[in-house]
């Protein structure tokens, strides 16, 4: 299964950002759409990503208080990123190694849309569950055995 498949299933509202854009409006647009992360696009271009790991950090750092900072405060300005093409046990092995939970899925310049680990674990477990019902299928549509005489 490739990224691009996942893509396909999870539809293609993207969320984004500004690097200047208050973090407290980007928090708060995090929660209005209950998402857990917002791409920062500047000038067409991907430039960072804002999750709610890097809202932690600032609130913490803040003493509790999101503050009056900007988005380009606190994003993680080199995200790791897939293409359409990648195999999903490479984006989950890259999720786990690097302890990402939002990928971004770019063709060369171009931004297609964000992959969460629940959305790669959603289709594992669909992908399973379409093959166990096939094996399943073909159990029970197994032909007898003819008997040989010896």
């Amino acid at each position: 299964m490739k990224v691009s498949e996942i893509l396909q299933v999870k539809g293609n509202i993207l969320y984004t950002v500004n690097p200047e854009t208050p973090l407290l409006e980007a928090l708060t647009t995090m929660s209005d759409k209950d998402i857990g992360s917002l791409i920062v696009m500047e000038f067409g271009s991907l430039v960072g990503i804002l999750t709610f790991r890097e809202v932690l950090k600032a609130v913490s750092a803040n003493g509790g208080s999101v503050g009056a900072g900007t988005v380009r405060k606190c994003m993680n300005d080199h995200p790791i990123t897939v293409t359409p093409d990648t195999e999903v046990n490479e984006v989950r092995r890259m999720m786990l190694e690097k302890h990402a939970r939002y990928l971004p899925v770019m063709n060369a310049k171009s931004l297609l849309g964000v992959i969460s680990f629940y959305d790669v674990a959603k289709a594992v477990l669909e992908a399973q569950g379409f093959e166990n019902r096939m094996l399943k299928a073909y159990i029970r549509d197994w032909p007898a055995e003819t008997a040989q005489e010896d």
